[in-house]
């Protein structure tokens, strides 16, 4: 196990979209293993719905029966926001060769990550194809026919884009937190 695709990010919810890109990522001959990193919070972001040790399980149970596809608590267990450096530092420690899979919604925002000159030196790029963003062609492009993004999702509930082996217990818990969103909406519009 020397090449790893390191797929992170929110996954909340994980949907078939994220299923279809490990499957992807599967098929690329070169590499041994994925890595699935769900993060405490996502280092754009302020807040997160589902918890993280929720979305971890929930990652855990899709893909529990998948060869050479691992979800790992690293991020979740830290407890706070954590760069994709730091991760990818932790696992270059194991593994040889890191390929970073990101969609392609994040090439415009990719120079703000924290230090993404020092992360491009030490990661080859995996882009995923999404909402039509041309993909240069110094990056890998990992072309997926799902268009789904978890806070669309989020907002327009629709479990039959949450994968099979968890959709009741996924679609339950958003719809509950959209009913007492609701709840919370209506009381401060009167």
């Amino acid at each position: 196990m020397k090449t790893i695709a390191l797929y992170g990010g929110s996954f909340d919810p994980p949907h078939i979209a994220h299923e279809a890109i490990v499957k992807a990522l599967r098929k690329l001959e070169f590499i041994d293993k994925v890595v699935v990193m769900p993060t405490f919070l996502n280092p754009f972001k302020k807040t997160f719905t589902a918890p993280a040790e929720l979305r971890l399980q929930w990652l855990k149970d899709i893909f529990a029966s998948y060869e050479d596809v691992e979800v790992s608590a690293y991020e979740v267990k830290l407890k706070r926001k954590v760069p994709t450096i730091t991760t990818v530092k932790h696992l270059l420690k194991c593994y040889d060769k890191v390929y970073l899979v990101i969609g392609a919604d994040n090439l415009a925002s990719l120079h703000q990550w924290y230090a993404y000159d020092e992360l491009k030196k030490l990661v080859t790029f995996i882009v995923v194809t999404r909402d039509a963003v041309k993909i240069p062609k110094n990056f890998i492009q990992l072309d997926i026919d799902e268009d789904i993004s978890s806070s669309g999702l989020r907002e327009n509930f629709d479990s039959s884009k949450i994968p099979e082996k968890v959709r009741d217990e996924i679609t339950q818990y958003y719809k509950e937190h959209n009913a007492r969103q609701n709840t919370k909406h209506s009381k401060h519009t009167r």
